[in-house]
Formats: C-alpha cells, sequence, structure tokens
C-alpha cells in the first residue's frame, strides 16, 4: 500500500485496504487517500466497513449478486439504507415480489393450492 500512494497515479483501486490494521494505521492510509482524492486522483474504494464508504466516498455505488443496485450520494446515504441495499432489501426484484405479495393478499383465492 506504501508503494502505491507514493507513485504517481491518476487512479487508486483500494481494495479492502484498512482490514486488519490498528487505529493509527487506518488514519494513516484515511488521510492519503484523501490527499490523493484532493489532488485529482480517481479513487475507487471496496469495502465493507460501512464507516470507512461513508467517511471516504463522494458517490457509493451498492452491488447485490454480482450487480450494481444503486449509486447513492455519499453526503445522503445512511448506513440503514445501504444496509439494506446490501441485503437486497430495496432492489426491482424485491419491489416486484412486494407487488405480487399485496396482489395474493387481496385475491385470497391465489394462495389456495
Amino acid at each position: 500500500m506504501v508503494l502505491e500512494l507514493g507513485s504517481p497515479v491518476s487512479l487508486l483501486v483500494a481494495n479492502q485496504l484498512t482490514r486488519g490494521l490498528d487505529v493509527g494505521s487506518i488514519e494513516y492510509i484515511h488521510s492519503q487517500i484523501i490527499d490523493k482524492r484532493d489532488n485529482g486522483v480517481a479513487v475507487l474504494l471496496i469495502s465493507s466497513e460501512l464507516d470507512e464508504i461513508l467517511s471516504l466516498s463522494d458517490r457509493i455505488a451498492v452491488m447485490y449478486h454480482g450487480e450494481i443496485v444503486a449509486i447513492l450520494d455519499a453526503a445522503k446515504a445512511s448506513r440503514e439504507e445501504l444496509g439494506l441495499l446490501m441485503a437486497g432489501s430495496l432492489t426491482e426484484e424485491n419491489e416486484e415480489n412486494d407487488k405480487m405479495d399485496k396482489l395474493v393478499k387481496n385475491r385470497p383465492e391465489f394462495g389456495k393450492f
């Protein structure tokens, strides 16, 4: 990681970069990423740490089952919304399932076998 942060780059891909590190190291890496971003480097941050994502991102793309299900403005995103998206609870597929559930509840004969 240190080699990458010290090199001139136009894109920095950071994948789970702070997993298993102590607090001091995490703070240092975060400050280096922010410095790179502020100096015009595009940063692609891949992390399962929601606090890290929310504090370092401008935009957040959420994936579920290998597909991007939402792109959010980080300033407006919440941990709850991200968690639901990551779990697939706010996908179009689930919206369709909800519509079908309502249809079945409104028409009891559909639910009988």
